[in-house]
């Protein structure tokens, strides 16, 4: 049951609705807000069609998110396809809005320079915006230390030319729904690894990273922590983490590793993923944490293999906000009257993607719609849920 130390906080917050009713705001082409619910129901990609949805839950929104469909590089004779981006944030949106307005400008520069797309672009990209938002954090250092301890997953896909990209750091996921024809059934394959302390790999690999640290993982009340601290071992951001020269004053105490360190205990390089796409490969789902939290990659790729494309995004945000209903003992109307704030007792926020994959578009090697550039949570005119 919901405890009563929360209920006692939800009475100022509660309202008739907080996303449902009929509030949006903004055309449908770069998405509508209803509420604390932000979605773009249905689009056109190079390969195909793409659905998007995030609801908040935190005081301000921490998940930021892109889809960018058009040129890759910066000459329009260069590769065209789609890169998608999940950033997750923590400590604040600083980092994942940071990330959403550098990382793709990278992936276009160092194509441009590779003249085609590859692994080591994304690499290269990611570590340029880790370096970029290190610098942004040393230059504000004196007035606003806070910065240091401001970080993001980030999980990246790109379909090009064929073939798929696949990037993480963090804990957010892809996974594919891809036909199996023996039993005529879409099955969940995973394509990304969650860099979470809870994993013992993860934790095998920090130690082995950092083997003079008995203390680089810590089981702190039930939960495996990098230094006690964080539970993910890889982000952009959290500088306090990457350089002793942030773990001092002014950050705050909470926030210092006792220890000294001379190098990274976390990591901003991705782990990467390149296959060729299939005829059998019918979508990716490109989600935050928030919605791992409460459903299976193969329940998600079932609600989307068996329902409309039209709001599907929406439709798996649902089904974990009902989850999690379920999981507190309370109705779905119920949560769903819960304000922002008091609402991340109940759900994290969360990010949904879905891509479907059109075969006799990734086949071809033009593209002639128009160029598509949105951001998930802001509405056509600028307002954003945060």
């Amino acid at each position: 049951m919901v405890s009563g130390s929360l209920m006692r906080m939800m009475p100022p917050c509660w309202r008739p609705s907080v996303e449902g009713e009929d509030s949006s705001r903004g055309d449908d082409a770069n998405g509508r807000v209803d509420g604390l619910l932000w979605y773009k129901d249905l689009g056109d990609h190079v390969t195909g069609e793409f659905s998007m949805a995030v609801i908040q839950a935190n005081n301000l929104l921490e998940d930021h998110s892109q889809l960018e469909s058009g040129p890759l590089s910066l000459y329009e004779s260069g590769p065209h396809g789609t890169f998608v981006g999940i950033y997750d944030g923590h400590g604040g949106p600083a980092t994942a809005r940071f990330i959403n307005e550098h990382l793709f400008g990278y992936i276009k520069k160092f194509t441009t320079e590779n003249g085609g797309m590859s692994a080591d672009v994304i690499n290269k990209a990611f570590l340029a915006t880790e370096e970029d938002f290190l610098a942004l954090v040393r230059k504000q250092w004196l007035n606003n230390p806070h910065m240091a301890s401001v970080g993001s997953c980030c999980l990246v896909g790109i379909v090009c030319s064929g073939m798929l990209y696949i990037a993480n750091a963090g804990d957010s996921r892809v996974v594919l729904g891809r036909l199996d024809n023996t039993y005529k059934e879409v099955k969940a394959v995973p394509l990304s690894s969650e860099h979470n302390a809870s994993v013992e790999s993860v934790r095998e690999e920090l130690r082995s990273l950092h083997p003079d640290d008995p203390q680089i993982v810590v089981l702190k009340h039930t939960v495996w922590r990098v230094k006690g601290i964080i539970q993910i071992s890889r982000s952009i951001g959290d500088a306090y983490l990457k350089s002793a020269e942030f773990n001092r004053d002014p950050l705050l105490p909470k926030f210092r590793v006792p220890e000294p360190f001379d190098k990274p205990i976390l990591s901003a390089e991705p782990e990467t993923l390149v296959q060729k796409l299939d005829p059998e490969d019918q979508f990716l789902i490109f989600a935050s944490d928030g919605l791992w939290e409460h459903l299976s990659s193969q329940e998600a790729v079932d609600i989307v293999n068996t329902c409309p494309r039209n709001g599907i995004a929406r439709k798996l945000v649902k089904a974990a906000l009902r989850e999690a209903s379920k999981k507190r003992e309370m109705r779905y109307s119920d949560l769903k009257k819960i304000d922002r704030g008091v609402r991340r007792h109940f759900h994290d926020d969360i990010t949904v993607i879905v891509l479907f994959l059109d075969f006799h578009l990734i086949s071809q090697s033009y593209w002639q719609g128009p160029l598509v550039s949105i951001r998930g949570g802001v509405g056509a005119s600028g307002h954003s849920i945060c």
